[in-house]
């Protein structure tokens, strides 16, 4: 920060370093001479001195040494020339003392020259290590200068990363802030729509107590009706013209056992509408055989050997009811329909076509006529096993659900396949035609639910299951999956999370849906049906 601040406090600081660096050179320099210089100082001043007095010792022209005048000296007379040589001695003594002082003083000379010397030379290898250590500071400043500057550069990263950081926690804090006033918002839509679903279930419900309690008002004052028309016949007097004595016995009898009979039928109707209303077949039957005695009383036409003439007979039609339902216990037809095991089984819309698919990788459609199997067609080219087979709701197509990892379209009357749907990532166990041709679903061990476009043979949305799907049945907009952890889910396309659990007691192994949508039956591995 203080380098954003002030440019120039870098230069000043290397600058300092350098001043600091050369101080301490010539402190270390200075010690290493600080004997030397005193002592040659005063070695030169000896040296002077010395010169000095040899000036002084030197001999002059004119002067007479002893030896030159030793004989004249002796031929004068030894008392004329003891006083010069007593000076003269004493001179020689002097010279000779003084030039061995000069020679001591030579070879201290010598001595320090020598130390010079070394000295010499040891201050070039000092000079060239300080040159050396002064080129590697100079190195190191450098690389000091490049570091502080990347050290700046980084600090203005630092920064800009901070304020990257702070920004982004800013909008993290945002966008949390935002998912959870979302994921509240769409807790109280979830609790809207069960209480929207909750209220339509209701409404439904009492609508449809509204209609059965119409139905029940409207069918007592028809049976009301009836029975005064039932009434009314008893009491009505028929005149018949003579005939022979036994055919007037025989119609008086029958007509005494006519007139009984209406009786017990409106005994047996009103004690019918005593019960509570259960269901709409007996209820058909009741009046039916109601309808059939008022017009066998009020049309005696229809009575063989006693008829008086008149128009041919009408015919009347019965109203097809469901009497009873039972499970079948008898065997109506038995054939080998395929090379292997047979793994689905599918009636068409009108159940006159069977479609059946094995281990054989074949798809065989059969006719039903008479309660019996007609081979019809067969369809070929899965890739494998057939696992699951469906029609569309018109049965002009058959879907195919295989093991390997796909499901396949055939048009019927086309035996080769039309369209494969690819995506799963293990073997495909179901798919199933949704409301329209043009939609399906498939479920797979890889524990995904597909819904398809068959249109374009696109992955229209992939569920993610935490078990693999058994089975699939689908409605308008409602998907449900059996599942291996033994429970049974129901998807809403619409939406995108599961809308109702339901636990089983077993593995779900395969479902099936009523046409009404309002039923569903489940089969799982406790060997139990469950509606």
């Amino acid at each position: 920060m203080a380098g954003r601040s002030d440019p120039s406090a870098p230069a000043a600081l290397w600058k300092r370093h350098i001043v600091r660096q050369l101080r301490h050179r010539d402190r270390t320099q200075k010690a290493l001479f600080l004997e030397l210089v005193p002592a040659y100082n005063h070695l030169l001043e000896k040296a002077e001195l010395l010169a000095n007095f040899s000036e002084k010792l030197q001999p002059q022209p004119n002067d007479v040494t002893p030896s030159t005048h030793q004989g004249s000296w002796e031929v004068g007379g030894e008392e004329e020339s003891s006083p010069d040589s007593d000076q003269v001695s004493s001179l020689a003594a002097l010279r000779l003392k003084w030039q061995e002082e000069e020679e001591g003083l030579q070879l201290v000379c010598g001595e320090m020259a020598y130390q010079v010397v070394q000295k010499s030379a040891a201050l070039g290898t000092m000079q060239s290590e300080l040159e050396e250590r002064q080129g590697r500071l100079a190195a190191l400043e450098a690389r000091v200068e490049l570091l502080q500057e990347a050290r700046a550069q980084h600090a203005l990263k630092v920064e800009d990363q901070r304020a990257q950081n702070a920004a982004l926690r800013s909008a993290y804090e945002a966008l949390r802030a935002h998912s959870e006033q979302q994921e509240a918002a769409l807790r109280r839509l979830q609790e809207e729509a069960r209480d929207l679903l909750e209220r339509l279930v209701q409404r439904k419900a009492r609508a449809a107590a509204e209609r059965n309690l119409r139905n029940e008002r409207r069918e007592r004052a028809h049976q009301a009706r009836v029975s005064q028309e039932l009434k009314k016949a008893a009491k009505r007097t028929v005149s018949i013209s003579k005939s022979p004595d036994t055919s007037r016995d025989g119609i008086r009898q029958e007509t005494e056992t006519q007139a009984v009979e209406p009786e017990s039928l409106e005994r047996e109707a009103c004690e019918k509408w005593k019960r509570p209303f259960r269901s709409a077949s007996a209820t058909s039957l009741t009046l039916s055989r109601c309808v059939d005695v008022v017009k066998g009383l009020l049309d005696f036409k229809k009575r063989r050997g006693h008829s008086v003439g008149g128009a041919p007979e009408q015919l009347y039609q019965s109203i097809p009811v469901c009497v009873a339902a039972r499970l079948p216990t008898q065997v109506q037809d038995v054939l080998d329909a395929h090379l292997s095991e047979i793994n689905a089984v599918q009636f068409g819309p009108n159940s006159s076509l069977l479609a059946t698919g094995g281990d054989d990788r074949l798809i065989h459609l059969w006719n039903v006529v008479g309660g019996r199997l007609e081979a019809k067609q067969t369809l070929e080219g899965a890739g494998g096993s057939i696992t699951s087979v469906d029609f569309d709701p018109s049965g002009s197509q058959v879907l195919a659900a295989t093991y390997n990892q796909a499901a396949q379209l055939w048009k019927v009357g086309e035996a080769q396949s039309k369209e494969t749907l690819s995506g799963h990532k293990d073997k495909v166990t179901a798919a199933k035609f949704k409301l329209t041709k043009h939609q399906a679903v498939t479920g797979s061990r890889d524990r995904t639910v597909k819904e398809w476009d068959l249109g374009r043979a696109y992955c229209s949305r992939t569920i993610n299951v935490i078990s693999y799907c058994n089975d699939v049945v689908c409605g308008d907009h409602i998907i449900i999956s059996g599942h291996n952890d033994q429970k049974i889910r129901f998807w809403d396309s619409r939406l995108p999370s599961c809308t109702q659990v339901i636990p089983v007691q077993g593995r779900v192994t395969s479902l099936s849906l009523s046409h009404d949508q309002m039923h569903l039956l489940s089969c799982s591995r406790d060997d139990t049906l469950k509606s």
